[in-house]
Parts: C-alpha cells; structure tokens; sequence
C-alpha cells in the first residue's frame, strides 16, 4: 500500500508571465507514484488528485475545457466563483461540483482567505483543451505523432 500525509507535501506554485493566473498544488497522485508522461496505465493512475490553493484575488487557470478529462470539485474552505458555459456561480466551503469533457469552467477567488479545493480528475490518454478566450487548443499525445503548427505560449492570449 502507497501512503502520504498530504500535510506534509509542498506546494507546487505557478504563476502566469504577466502574474494574471496564480495558483498552488499538493500533488497527491504524483506523490502516490503516478507518473504522468507514462503510457502504462499502472504507471499513469486511472485519476489524478490535487489540493488546490488560492489566494484571494486569484484565479489559478485560463477558462477551458477538456475534450476527455471529467473533473470533480470539492471546496474544503474558503469562498469563490466558478465561471462557466452558463455564467457564474458563488461557491463555498461544503459545495462540490462537477465539469464533464466539454463543459468550459474557471475558478476565481473573490473572497478575502485562500480558497481550499480537492481536486479529482480522470486520467484519459490523448486529452486535449479548448481555450474560448483565446481561441487556441493544447494537444497531448504521448505515443508518436505527426502535426504541423506553430508552438505558442500556454498564456498566449489569456493575459
């Protein structure tokens, strides 16, 4: 059995070039021993599991949505606003919710503490994301591929 104390994981932060999306996560599943990159499904995991921290006045990612991934949200604490393909949507500490591949979301932390939120994804292989601010998709693919584009920044057009 793997175990980890997720009090003792450090964050990963992040921040956008121009500081527009902030974020930090406890990678529980990679500390479980998932390895992302990997085409093995018992390398890879079937889910993916965060703790997700927000400062107040942030918002951790660009609006997407994912052409594959389901996503489970579970506010632990803290208060916030999802944005999503209908609007936007006041949440709080108790609240979970849940975006299905298609479904565009942001969370944005407009309250005055960190916004604390578990996150629980599946792990579909050759998943990719559709930007609607910037009109621009990612595209993963771990086994052989042949496309032509140009290469842009992943915050290309968001700030």
């Amino acid at each position: 059995m793997n175990k980890v104390n997720t009090h003792t994981l450090e964050e990963d932060p992040w921040t956008s070039p121009k500081g527009k999306f902030r974020g930090y996560g406890k990678e529980i599943s990679e500390a479980l021993g998932r390895k992302p990159l990997s085409t093995d499904l018992m390398e890879r995991h079937p889910f993916d599991v965060e703790i997700l921290r927000v400062e107040p006045g942030q918002t951790p990612y660009p609006y997407h949505s994912h052409s594959m991934q389901w996503e489970f949200y579970h506010v632990i604490s803290g208060t916030g606003t999802v944005r999503h393909q209908e609007g936007t949507t006041p949440i709080v500490a108790g609240d979970a919710f849940l975006f299905k591949p298609g479904e565009p979301h942001q969370l944005i932390n407009d309250g005055t503490v960190d916004l604390i939120v578990y996150v629980v994804a599946d792990n579909p292989m050759g998943e990719s994301c559709h930007y609607p601010d910037s009109n621009k998709w990612m595209v993963r693919s771990p086994a052989r591929r042949l496309i032509r584009s140009e290469d842009i920044d992943y915050y290309d057009g968001e700030e």
